[in-house]
């Protein structure tokens, strides 16, 4: 099995990198220089730290989770802690920066619970965010705030302000990915959905829910070579509605059918459908349809 390492700190991850030690043990900022050849660590490892990376790729690739980032796809991404990373002889086609921030750099801070509510640390990376020229200034005026308070202040202020900005980065990016799931939605015009419900319908057809249960959405959004969290933000931006809410109507339409078209239990067509138990049917089927399964039938009789 192939070695990952482990970095607790971000001055670890500096040392085995041959970069300079960081001036906050806690918090490393890094502007990567035109054509610099850039590697972090030795091959893949993890870290106790998040990273928040701005940079256009000219040879060489990022790598995080099973996919790979190169030249051919966007500019920003997002890492959160003890995620597999890769970075391997990368050259840049323009300037770009790193920021590193440990977990503990967010201790006691309300950014340590809010962080975890920005959906794009689940993505892959070949779901990265593609900056307009305008969104890409905004991104660069924050970080060199946050370079000159790291630079020449030290107070009891600084920790604050840098969060601050961090703070900032984050929403902005929140805002940038809602601009880019809008365009592709624009673009394709709910084609997201239809490859969804496409790959829902076949795995009933192959009848897979017999043998593997009700399909998940890590199943689903694997099989449109997507993540769960990036298929989900996108079917929500799409038609209001998660991934999961789409198969709870698409188990509720199907069990109707049932309901309506054939003289099986409620029991029976529960398990027809792959669920493990006709009581989490019936709690479904009321919180889709507003009836249980039996008042349905007895209304439509």
């Amino acid at each position: 099995m192939e070695k990952i390492n482990h970095y607790k700190s971000i001055t670890e991850l500096h040392e085995r990198s041959g970069f300079e030690t960081p001036k906050h043990p806690l918090l490393s900022l890094m502007t990567c220089k035109e054509l610099m050849t850039y590697s972090v660590g030795e091959d893949r490892f993890t870290g106790d730290f998040y990273m928040i990376a701005l940079k256009k790729i000219k040879s060489g690739y990022v790598l995080y989770g099973k996919t790979k980032y190169d030249h051919s796809n966007g500019s920003a991404v997002f890492v959160k802690p003890r995620q597999i990373i890769e970075v391997s002889n990368v050259q840049f086609a323009e300037k770009g920066f790193v920021i590193f921030f440990h977990e503990d750099y967010l201790a006691g801070h309300i950014l340590h619970k809010q962080i975890k509510n920005y959906g794009y640390f689940e993505y892959e990376i070949n779901e990265a965010l593609h900056l307009s020229p305008a969104e890409e200034v905004i991104m660069w005026e924050l970080y060199e705030k946050i370079r000159k308070e790291y630079d020449e202040n030290s107070d009891e202020f600084s920790r604050e302000i840098i969060l601050s900005h961090i703070d900032s980065i984050l929403k902005y990016s929140d805002r940038f990915y809602k601009r880019q799931f809008s365009d592709r939605s624009n673009n394709v015009s709910g084609a997201t959905l239809k490859r969804f419900q496409a790959v829902l319908q076949t795995y009933f057809d192959k009848k897979l829910h017999l043998k593997d249960g009700l399909p998940t959405v890590n199943y689903l959004a694997g099989e449109l070579f997507l993540s769960s969290r990036y298929l989900s933000d996108l079917l929500k931006q799409e038609t209001g509605k998660t991934a999961l809410e789409h198969v709870h109507i698409y188990l509720v339409t199907e069990a109707k059918n049932l309901l309506l078209g054939s003289d099986s239990s409620i029991s029976g067509i529960a398990y027809d459908l792959g669920f493990e138990s006709p009581s989490y049917f019936t709690r479904l089927f009321k919180k889709v349809a507003g009836l249980t399964p039996a008042q349905f039938k007895e209304a439509k009789n």
